[in-house]
């Protein structure tokens, strides 16, 4: 659904990471360089098999939070290296064709962080029957490590291609556009995966809604009727996005964050299931849906996707509606913000001004 739309990821909602499939991995001889950056450490801690422990009483937390996640850190210490080793060999070494080995590398690198990324989001996030989440300390933790990893990929990839040695750019289908930063389950039947771009890409291929660009996306996969094999699956598409306030006389430009949903237009994927329709439409529109209007300042990875969560319940139990309509109206900075009734939010995940509003239809656009 997501490459219909024209998004490009190394791996859509998915974690394994394929050492065999020659299109999915680099083809390293043992005498390439980017052998050792990527193969993984010689005693590799079990952190992916068990959840962390809970410790029993907050003066034991205190002391030993650090010791109960030392598995988790030292396998953050290690990617982290590896990164850092990727920055290094780029910035100093003088064989151009070495540098094109480590940015042919570099993709399968990102590849190899999606287990550790899946593993943190899941243990702090999931809610299930047979998932709970950790206990505060412990999650905050967890999800400070995602964020790192996650910022220290992007400065990374960024590197790379202000080197022209990867492309960002959306449409591309070989471009790191974007990666995958994890997935876990809000329940039984629905499943979120993260995804954060490099750098703002417009919304659609055809920048419509004009002056819009995505920051993060989250595909939220459905599992619909009873449970057996007559299940139904369908995807939703969530976005970090913001718009650029002002018009063409603005010293300085300003970015409204908000976080909104893409509603396909034409070809109708919620409601038609022709694959013709897709084969015979050049660029398929979209609207953008725009559910919570969060300020000018960006959220970090681990807020929004906060914020994305409390959206989903409140959709899940009726407090917000699914399909609202609002009128948008005007030319001018305040023109398309919605009147709604406020949704309140858990305190812990939302900073101060932050409101969810049941918010108007998105102007339409080609992906």
């Amino acid at each position: 659904m997501a490459t219909k739309q024209g998004y490009s990821c190394l791996a859509e909602g998915s974690v394994d990471v394929s050492t065999t499939n020659p299109e999915g991995t680099l083809n390293l001889s043992p005498c390439s360089p980017g052998l050792c950056l990527i193969s993984p450490p010689i005693v590799d801690p079990h952190w992916l098999s068990t959840a962390p422990p809970q410790p029993a009483s907050p003066s034991e937390m205190s002391i030993t939070l650090e010791e109960l996640l030392a598995p988790i850190t030292e396998k953050l210490k290690y990617l982290l290296k590896k990164a850092e080793d990727f920055q290094t060999y780029l910035l100093y070494s003088r064989d151009r064709m070495q540098k094109e080995q480590f940015a042919k590398a570099m993709p399968t690198f990102l590849q190899m962080c999606q287990p550790y990324f899946h593993y943190l989001e899941s243990t702090a996030r999931s809610c299930t029957p047979y998932l709970r989440p950790p206990q505060e300390p412990v999650q905050r933790r967890l999800l400070e490590i995602s964020q790192q990893l996650a910022c220290q990929l992007e400065q990374l990839v960024l590197m790379y291609a202000s080197f022209s040695f990867v492309s960002l750019e959306d449409t591309d289908p070989f471009s790191v556009s974007c990666f995958f930063c994890g997935k876990f389950w809000l329940n039984e039947s629905r499943q979120v995966s993260v995804f954060r771009y490099c750098i703002s890409a417009p919304y659609t291929a055809a920048q419509v809604p004009r002056n819009l660009y995505k920051k993060m996306r989250w595909n939220l996969d459905i599992l619909e009727g009873p449970a057996g094999r007559n299940q139904t699956h369908r995807t939703e598409h969530y976005f970090l996005c913001f718009r650029d306030t002002g018009d063409e006389t603005t010293v300085k430009m300003q970015k409204l964050w908000s976080i909104g949903r893409w509603v396909p237009v034409d070809p109708d994927s919620e409601h038609s299931s022709d694959v013709l329709s897709w084969v015979l439409c050049r660029q398929p529109m979209g609207d953008y849906q725009q559910l919570l209007t969060i300020g000018f300042e960006e959220p970090s990875h681990t807020l929004a996707t906060d914020l994305l969560v409390q959206i989903l319940n409140a959709q899940n139990t009726g407090l917000l509606n699914h399909e609202p309509s609002c009128k948008r109206g005007g030319t001018g900075p305040n023109s398309g913000r919605c009147e709604g009734k406020a949704l309140p939010l858990c305190r812990h995940a939302v900073p101060f001004g932050v409101r969810v509003e049941l918010c108007e239809r998105g102007s339409s656009g080609s992906a």
